[in-house]
């Protein structure tokens, strides 16, 4: 029967941390010697090697090869990132990635783009980011603009940043002065209201203002619909360069994830749906849930607004990841990107309410 992580010996639970914290550094088998001999423990060769025995039985070690030494498995990592002492991100770190966001120009897709090559960076794995996205999509502003003979580009931006773009062929040529007008009317009429309150509003407007009010209704339905935002990642050289990426056709179906955007996108969504901002969630293998993550582990953060509009952020990795580095820089990321994002939000509310 196998011990809960309770019933391990302080010996074998100090034992345990060493063996991931080296594997993790050197990725190789970890044998008895090589702990006295790198960690200075007052302990014998045989007396380590019956404790990692041990640790096999309760399942948190394997041997991988009979005359190798133990490697974590699955709950070995578990009980590593449960008990390890979580540090902050060193003092100069944390102001270097500040000062790089507030240079950044105060957009989202600037954010987004950086908030990826910070994450990939200090975690040296694939960073994961997902845009702000509203719980309920509400009005901003609309753009109208004049292309060619009866063709329109409208611009539609919703509150929290969306932007959703497309080019409309109205029924016969409208004028720019008047299209401007329109939108002008729109913006004043429709400022932060959902699509079921804009409806209530549209039967007092003429035609255009109506056809326009149509297209504007279904982006923002269709919108409000997506589970996240657009998707941003960085760092895919720095896993394929590791050993278990190099050698496994498993742990490279993680990879393809990425290309199969809304399979990624739902994974973070559902994973992160019950997560309050800020609180910073470790999968290991899947957890039994995600096949193509059995070889992989993710640190994944939301941030945002909280029932307004929120975003995902992390890490995938193989499970010999840094969590040392990796946990506090993505809560820390997640914390600073939560920040801009509410200041924006809260600057927009001020100017709505003006």
């Amino acid at each position: 029967m196998m011990k809960r992580m309770a019933d391990l010996t302080e010996r074998q639970k100090t034992i345990l941390m060493l063996v991931v914290r080296d594997y993790i550094e050197f990725a190789q088998p970890v044998g008895s010697q090589r702990l006295v001999e790198r960690y200075h423990l007052d302990l014998s060769s045989a007396t380590i090697r019956n404790e990692m025995l041990a640790l096999t039985e309760t399942g948190h070690l394997r041997q991988p090869h009979t005359s190798a030494g133990r490697v974590p498995t699955e709950e070995g990592y578990r009980y590593f990132v449960g008990h390890m002492i979580h540090p902050e991100l060193p003092e100069n770190v944390q102001n270097t990635i500040s000062h790089q966001f507030h240079q950044a120009r105060p957009e989202i897709d600037q954010w987004m783009t950086l908030t990826a090559a910070v994450l990939a960076q200090q975690s040296q794995a694939v960073s994961l980011v997902t845009a702000p996205h509203a719980e309920k999509s509400r009005f901003k502003h609309v753009e109208l603009i004049s292309t060619q003979g009866r063709q329109v580009l409208m611009v539609l931006v919703m509150a929290g940043g969306e932007v959703n773009q497309q080019i409309l062929t109205l029924a016969e040529p409208v004028t720019q002065e008047r299209l401007s007008a329109t939108a002008n009317r729109l913006n004043q009429a429709y400022q932060s209201r959902t699509a079921d309150e804009i409806n209530t509003l549209s039967a007092r407007a003429d035609a255009l203002e109506q056809d326009i009010t149509l297209l504007v209704t279904r982006d923002m339905r269709r919108s409000g619909d997506l589970v996240s935002g657009e998707l941003y990642y960085d760092g895919l050289t720095n896993v394929l360069a590791e050993p278990e990426f190099n050698a496994s056709e498993e742990a490279r179906r993680a990879l393809r994830l990425l290309e199969e955007r809304s399979q990624i996108q739902e994974l973070l969504s559902r994973t992160m749906m019950d997560s309050g901002i800020g609180g910073v969630q470790v999968i290991i293998g899947g957890e039994g849930a995600w096949e193509e993550l059995r070889q992989c582990s993710m640190v994944l953060a939301r941030y945002g607004v909280p029932g307004v509009v929120t975003g995902t952020l992390g890490v995938l990795g193989p499970m010999r990841m840094s969590y040392n580095r990796t946990i506090p820089a993505v809560r820390y990321v997640a914390g600073l990107l939560s920040d801009l994002v509410n200041d924006t939000f809260a600057g927009e509310q001020t100017d709505d309410q003006a």
